[in-house]
């Protein structure tokens, strides 16, 4: 994949703002360690500190109401190529600790979940297709 990736990140806006913001980060971690291209690079300033960079993309967060975020996920799967689909499942907020939520996964289906938040990164095409009616988070 190329300079043609876009990122997406659909959110529900009835969340509460902390987990709104939790949501954004998790997805966030997951996008950037599916796709590193994404962000791996430090960039150093005249000073000689060198820093991480956040995205070399902008990352638009959006809102959309759970039935049409979990609507959006399964239409996602469709995408044959290189992509990443990171859902934040509301049952993961009861789950504290990883190793629950992975012994927990396989016992679920996405397709009859509360999905609070989606992050989408891949062609940008397949981006748009599946976020261009969405509105932005405000």
């Amino acid at each position: 994949m190329t300079d043609e990736i876009r990122i997406a990140i659909i959110v529900n806006p009835a969340l509460p703002l902390g987990l709104i913001a939790n949501t954004v980060g998790a997805i966030s971690i997951g996008l950037g360690a599916r796709l590193p291209q994404l962000g791996a690079r430090q960039l150093t300033d005249r000073g000689r500190r060198t820093i991480d960079i956040s995205s070399n993309r902008p990352v638009p967060i959006l809102q959309a109401e759970t039935d049409v975020i979990r609507s959006l996920l399964l239409r996602a799967f469709d995408q044959p190529q290189e992509r990443a689909i990171v859902p934040f499942p509301a049952f993961a907020r009861s789950l504290h600790d990883y190793k629950d939520y992975e012994a927990a996964f396989p016992g679920r289906d996405l397709s009859q979940e509360a999905i609070d938040g989606l992050g989408l990164a891949g062609p940008s095409k397949w981006v748009k297709s599946l976020t261009g009616s969405l509105k932005l988070l405000r």
